[in-house]
């Protein structure tokens, strides 16, 4: 029995073949020109019908057998793309570099913060590998809500992200954030100007590169930072705290890796029997310079000891000035890393290099670039405890060659200025900027002191040097150290 397809048409005098490609096109009106048609001409159609045909069973299987076959195909392409789509790899976001400054090697960089009304804020962020925790300044700190205390200890909400670069980097693994108390408002550390830190909880889900010779941080998703350099294998805890294996004197030890801190430090009975044991080594006694760190009372009995060698890992670190590590703060590290730690690394190892943290593979990777010289701590000779309010106070006089390094100034006198300079409302870092030169030169000094302001040339020496005769008799006597 004939079959009726719709949609085929032909002209007069044609013969009916039904060609496969002619099944499955879609309908055409008839034109006023289109021939008779079995009797009839577009004009006995009504108006908008489609013309028809009909087909014997051999010619309707012909269409049915080629429409299946079409049907078939496109189902076959469409698979092959759905399929293509889930193995193909979703493209990762790119890593970001973004400018930083090192302020007393210590790495600060903008990021934005997104608040809880849908806008955002800037602010300075320090990026340290070394501390666990999140830290804000009060300021930021009450843009999420409340901050709540209990005898002396703030908390807050942190932010939901931070975005470095264009880079969302997601801080949902944080439940709260610490706010220092005592402080003003927009003060996270006194001598700092961020206000927010980047700690190791945050930096652990991805990879990194402190590039120190370029002024440069890289941050990235796990595997799409290209590493540089010997890679290391290093131990790194749940919290991002990183332990490298390190030898000194032909002994192992594990050296905490601490970019957030200005310089590296060893316990002070290891740093005792090495200056004993080599005295021509460069040491000195006080804190100047880089070992400034944050003028807390510990800092007035500090020793730094230049080591001329260190190997970490498959690296050798070369100059590498290690400050004496007080006890119970050592203890505290110790605690954190969940291993027999005997020291740190700081920022001030690494001014010749590019470090690269593979976090997931739990290897640092050293990348030389520079050959820079050890600082041989040239500089006016004082130790300087910043203010929360943004002045300095001299919170020792450091000796040299037995005698007060700045004979007219005493503890307690307060740094306004520097060669006409402020020091007021400066960073830490760019006050000793400042104190530094060359042995020989001088810097005046404006002081001030009950009220009554003062000038002062200051004289420059270099303290951190190895004595002029060496006695491999002296040793270094610690005094118990105040706690923070």
């Amino acid at each position: 029995m004939p079959k009726i397809v719709r949609e085929v048409h032909w002209n007069a005098g044609v013969p009916p073949v039904v060609p496969r490609a002619s099944c499955p096109r879609p309908p055409r009106r008839c034109p006023e020109s289109e021939p008779l048609i079995r009797g009839r001409t577009c004009n006995n159609f009504r108006p908008g019908e489609v013309a028809i045909k009909l087909l014997t069973d051999s010619e309707a299987a012909i269409c049915e057998q080629a429409t299946i076959s079409c049907m078939k195909s496109v189902l076959t392409l469409v698979a092959l793309l759905i399929l293509t789509s889930l193995a193909s790899p979703q493209e990762r976001p790119r890593p970001v570099t973004v400018p930083i400054t090192l302020d007393h090697n210590r790495i600060v960089i903008d990021v934005y913060l997104s608040l809880p009304d849908g806008t955002t804020k800037r602010v300075r962020a320090w990026v340290d590998s070394g501390n666990s925790e999140l830290t804000m300044s009060r300021r930021i700190a009450s843009l999420f809500g409340p901050v709540n205390c209990e005898a002396q200890v703030c908390s807050a909400t942190p932010p939901s992200e931070v975005v470095i670069g264009g880079m969302k980097i997601a801080l949902s693994g944080i439940q709260s954030a610490h706010v220092p108390a005592g402080f003003p408002n927009d003060v996270m550390v006194p001598g700092m100007s961020p206000e927010i830190n980047l700690p190791s909880t945050v930096l652990h889900t991805h990879d990194v590169v402190f590039d120190y010779t370029n002024r440069e941080f890289t941050i990235g998703e796990p595997g799409t930072v290209q590493f540089k350099g010997k890679p290391s294998k290093a131990q790194i805890n749940a919290l991002g705290l990183i332990q490298i294996p390190s030898q000194i004197e032909g002994q192992s030890y594990d050296l905490a890796l601490d970019l957030g801190s200005s310089i590296s430090f060893i316990s002070s009975e290891l740093l005792s029997k090495w200056h004993a044991d080599h005295p021509a080594w460069p040491f000195m006694t006080g804190a100047v310079g880089v070992a400034n760190m944050f003028g807390t009372p510990e800092e007035t009995e500090r020793f730094v000891l230049q080591l001329p060698s260190l190997p970490s890992g498959t690296n050798v670190l070369r100059q590498v000035s290690m400050a004496s590590f007080p006890a119970n703060l050592l203890e505290k590290f110790k605690q954190q890393a969940g291993t027999e730690i005997v020291g740190l690394l700081g920022g001030d190892a690494f001014r010749n290099y590019r470090v690269g943290i593979d976090y997931a593979h739990s290897t640092v990777y050293l990348d030389q670039a520079t050959n820079t010289p050890a600082w041989d701590v040239s500089a006016v000779g004082l130790t300087l405890r910043p203010e929360p309010d943004g002045r300095y106070t001299v919170l020792a006089v450091v000796a040299y060659q037995g005698k007060p390094a700045v004979a007219e100034v005493k503890p307690g006198d307060v740094l306004l200025g520097v060669d006409g300079a402020p020091a007021t409302g400066a960073t830490l870092g760019q006050v000793w900027s400042l104190l530094g030169g060359t042995p020989g030169q001088t810097r005046a000094l404006t002081l001030e002191r009950d009220g009554r302001r003062f000038t002062v040339d200051a004289p420059i020496h270099r303290f951190l040097a190895a004595p002029a005769k060496p006695s491999r008799t002296t040793r270094i006597t610690q005094r118990p150290s105040q706690k923070k």
